[in-house]
């Protein structure tokens, strides 16, 4: 019996990093909600904020939020940090089982920047704290005392960081690489600011001391942050399976474009949460339909288009020796890469029949998307690609 401890591995911590993210998410948008649904009502108790009333599971919930803190302990505080800190940990074993243990494969592209393996890895980690240490300045300076100049130095640090590792990493490696900044800015946030700030009020608590205001305000800067992150950074993390995000020569932009998409549906829910209609609710939807009518239109384009238009047609052997020359490493019922011990999903090039069936795959895959071969690690060319989009689209002539 043979295991593929690798994939199993990669599944395993798949599973549990999408686990761990459900429960964080999930907490997260919760609780964002509620903060949001909270009124004033008459008869509150001093320092209470607001309250809200739910009803779920056949019962019902009766909710207070106090600004700073409650005069004296409860009995019971139920704490919210270790779906975070699971979400990052399986998060980032995911990083090293696929993108640093296959670096050729995923991580490196030798005609972006030809990387030894430790080199790109240095540079992933290295880059991981560097975007946490920017936007954590970043929000203790000037900057972070303006909540809209804030949010355009965070979407400043998210593009400038896509375009460094577009010129860096592989188109894959450099998307997945936005996705886990901003997801360890996200985890950072959380166990850096938001509960050692908790633990402070709770030590003031505990010494009949008032509580620092400003813990409580800088820990809901940081969770109003997580808030809007979520949803582009939930799309960069599934990105590896659609190369029309990761394979444009503009990536960067498109990350652009993924961050005001989800920030316009998010911040669609977190007013109507807060009581806002009509206007004050209506263009958020339809402002991310336009926003993603743009993003489709822009991830289609290929810019090489031109260059190509008006070239014959190859003919069948000529695509053929292309493909066993570029493809077949992987997928043919003998790889010859090390990587593989059978052909990726049962996909073979080992003659014109099985390329025919696969046609498909291989201009989505191979000329449009430019996903493989992975890590360009076989050296296709822009005119190789070229030859064979027109084949295929010329119903591949003999």
């Amino acid at each position: 019996m043979e295991i593929a401890f690798q994939d199993w591995i990669n599944l395993i911590l798949r599973w549990a990093h999408l686990i761990t993210g459900i429960a964080w998410i999930g907490s997260s948008f919760y609780f964002v909600w509620l903060d949001l649904s909270l009124r004033k009502r008459p008869g509150m108790e001093d320092g209470v904020y607001g309250d809200a009333w739910l009803v779920h599971g056949g019962g019902f919930y009766h909710v207070n939020k106090w600004m700073v803190a409650p005069t004296t302990m409860p009995p019971d505080l139920h704490w919210f940090k270790y779906e975070a800190y699971f979400t990052w940990l399986t998060g980032f074993a995911l990083l090293v089982t696929m993108y640093y243990w296959s670096a050729e494969s995923y991580l490196i592209d030798p005609s972006v920047l030809p990387l030894g393996k430790w080199d790109a890895i240095i540079i992933s980690l290295l880059s991981l704290i560097a975007g946490w240490v920017i936007y954590d300045v970043m929000c203790k300076s000037a900057i972070g005392k303006n909540t809209g100049t804030l949010a355009v130095g965070v979407f400043v640090l998210a593009l400038a960081a896509s375009w460094l590792f577009t010129h860096v990493f592989s188109g894959r490696g450099a998307f997945i690489h936005v996705g886990a900044m901003l997801g360890t800015i996200m985890a950072a946030n959380v166990f850096v600011i938001i509960i050692p700030n908790q633990k402070k009020v709770v030590a003031s608590l505990l010494a009949g001391e008032k509580p620092d205001p400003k813990l409580g305000l800088q820990a809901k800067q940081r969770s109003t942050h997580n808030n809007y992150l979520t949803l582009p950074v939930l799309l960069m993390m599934i990105s590896n399976h659609y190369p029309m995000l990761f394979s444009h020569d503009l990536s960067w932009v498109i990350v652009g474009l993924i961050l005001i998409i989800g920030g316009l549906v998010r911040h669609f829910f977190n007013t109507r949460n807060a009581g806002g209609q009509g206007r004050a609710i209506a263009w958020q939807l339809p402002a991310a339909g336009v926003g993603m009518a743009i993003l489709a239109m822009f991830a289609s384009y290929d810019p090489n288009a031109a260059s190509h238009a008006g070239a014959d047609v190859i003919a069948s052997g000529k695509a053929i020796e292309i493909i066993q020359t570029r493809c077949a490493s992987c997928h043919s019922s003998h790889p010859t890469d090390e990587g593989f011990d059978e052909a990726p999903s049962g996909v073979m090039f080992d003659d014109l029949d099985q390329i025919h069936a696969n046609a498909q795959r291989i201009l989505a895959q191979a000329v449009i998307g430019r996903a493989m071969p992975l890590g360009n690690m076989t050296e296709m060319t822009d005119a190789e690609r070229g030859d064979l989009g027109r084949w295929i689209r010329a119903g591949m002539p003999e």
